[in-house]
């Protein structure tokens, strides 16, 4: 579950980036958080990671309030959201089996913990073949799929995706929708931030719009009017 309650979010202009913000997200939801750039989408991905501090308001997740985890907690807070950004963020030095290897080793897996682990989410994303190609050697699709299984391979309950097909051609865009439609459908929850809104009418899920730092509609699965 998260909950947000009254969250505003200034900088030093003075001009909120969110404003008196109220959001409720169920476990195992599929959402998507749509708007213009500078609307507050960012903001709003931020202060769930909690790299951003509210200015006013509270944030809870999994029954905690985020305000109250102190930094040392953050790691492992942070161990059950992952995260996928538009420009994949994958390690060029590393090669795809070692990318995704790398957020288990981070946690402090055993290797043979990570043995077992790194092909089967390499399967469930269709890359099983590919585990020792380099990021250069793979299409953005295919890094983008390296990316999400690196964000689920320590098996996180909230799966944050950041203009995850922003950088793709529309096959590719649709290849990951789907991927993330069945990461959905295994129980976990999907937040998607991104200005496709062909995909967005076409998926029918919720839909969260932002303008100007506040949540000018939500709508239920295929309700959605880019009108507003």
């Amino acid at each position: 579950m998260i909950k947000l309650e009254h969250v505003s979010k200034s900088y030093s202009a003075g001009i909120p980036a969110l404003n008196d913000v109220n959001l409720e997200i169920k476990d195992g939801e599929f959402v998507f958080v749509v708007g213009d750039s500078g609307s507050g989408k960012s903001t709003l991905i931020k202060l769930l990671l909690k790299e951003l501090e509210p200015t006013e308001g509270t944030i809870m997740i999994d029954g905690k309030i985020l305000g109250r985890i102190k930094h040392k907690q953050l790691p492992k807070f942070r161990r059950n959201i992952g995260v996928v950004f538009q420009d994949f963020r994958l390690l060029k030095d590393r090669n795809v089996y070692d990318n995704v290897a790398f957020a288990q080793k981070v946690v402090g897996e055993s290797n043979s913990h990570i043995k077992k682990k790194v092909p089967l989410m390499l399967s469930m994303v269709g890359l099983a073949a590919k585990y020792r190609s380099y990021p250069k050697q793979l299409s953005g699709g295919e890094q983008q799929r390296v990316a999400i299984a690196r964000a689920l391979v320590n098996e996180p309950n909230i799966l944050l995706a950041d203009e995850p097909t922003g950088n793709l051609d529309n096959n590719n865009a649709w290849e990951i929708m789907k991927l993330l439609e069945e990461i959905n459908s295994r129980g976990t929850t999907v937040i998607v931030v991104t200005h496709n809104l062909e995909i967005v009418k076409v998926m029918k899920k919720r839909v969260i719009t932002i303008k100007k730092g506040t949540i000018v509609s939500d709508s239920k699965q295929g309700d959605f009017d880019d009108e507003n």
